[in-house]
């Protein structure tokens, strides 16, 4: 799965911290979802979405491998 969490997070000028507090997971956790090592669970990604004001399907995608 591919993601633009990074991209539209640096874009509000929020960080990776801020991300986490308001999501209530660690910084380490938006680090790996932003690298693609976490694959993060739909209610997560649905809070993601919810911070970052975009349609969940804005921010994750399915690529090939999936």
């Amino acid at each position: 799965m591919q993601n633009k969490v990074k991209e539209y997070r640096t874009a509000l000028q929020i960080t990776q911290q801020d991300l986490a507090d308001s999501i209530s997971v660690s910084r380490q956790t938006i680090f790996a979802i932003e690298t693609g090592k976490y694959i993060p669970s739909t209610i997560l990604a649905l809070k993601i979405s919810l911070v970052l004001k975009l349609p969940v399907e804005s921010i994750f995608m399915l690529d090939n491998t999936d």
